[in-house]
């Protein structure tokens, strides 16, 4: 089954995003969402908890009433730390940091078709802030997903792998600290 993901620099793009989805009548079965709660103001009054299943309530107060978005719960992944989530690919990564595979997101992303070097940059840009929205969807269906998913403005892996690498980014690790956002990526997400 084909996967076709986006990361997006704000939760609010990821959920719209989802919301899209879902009205075009795709099922919240087939949907994921990985946010970093540290970097993310929608995220700063959700406490910390240890499983998806422990954050049942999260959905309400994030804006997400009705949906995919009403089962977000807060785990942890490494190098990301407690990410706000939901879905099969959460799943995954928490199922690859207990052993059950490795590379945790990155891994995970990479194992669902994705290159090593976008995966590198999408879990990156999750770590600084923005959102992962994946849709598992039949092949007749791509066209349609990624047309609904590039109205929400997602990130350009390639020139955002150009961006870190001129910082002096490798790849992402996941031993670094949790990251705090720089002034000029808090202006690009306005």
């Amino acid at each position: 089954m084909p996967i076709i993901s986006r990361v997006f620099d704000s939760y609010d793009q990821g959920r719209r995003a989802v919301q899209a989805i879902e009205a075009a009548g795709f099922s919240g079965v087939e949907i994921s969402l990985v946010a970093n709660k540290y970097v993310s103001p929608e995220f700063s009054d959700v406490e910390a908890a240890s499983a998806p299943a422990t954050g049942a309530g999260v959905g309400g107060v994030l804006g997400g009433s009705a949906g995919f978005l009403a089962g977000l719960g807060l785990l942890a992944i490494p190098g990301l730390g407690p990410v706000v989530a939901a879905g099969w690919l959460a799943a995954t990564a928490v199922g690859a940091a207990a052993g059950a595979a490795a590379g945790g997101l990155v891994g995970a992303l990479v194992g669902a078709g994705m290159s090593h070097d976008e995966a590198n940059a999408y879990v990156e840009t999750i770590r600084r802030g923005g959102t992962l929205v994946s849709v598992r969807v039949r092949t007749d269906e791509v066209a349609q997903v990624r047309a609904i998913l590039d109205r929400f403005m997602p990130v350009d892996p390639d020139r955002r792998l150009d961006e870190y690498r001129r910082e002096g980014w490798t790849g992402f690790d996941p031993e670094a600290p949790p990251y705090r956002r720089g002034a000029g990526e808090s202006e690009r997400i306005r």
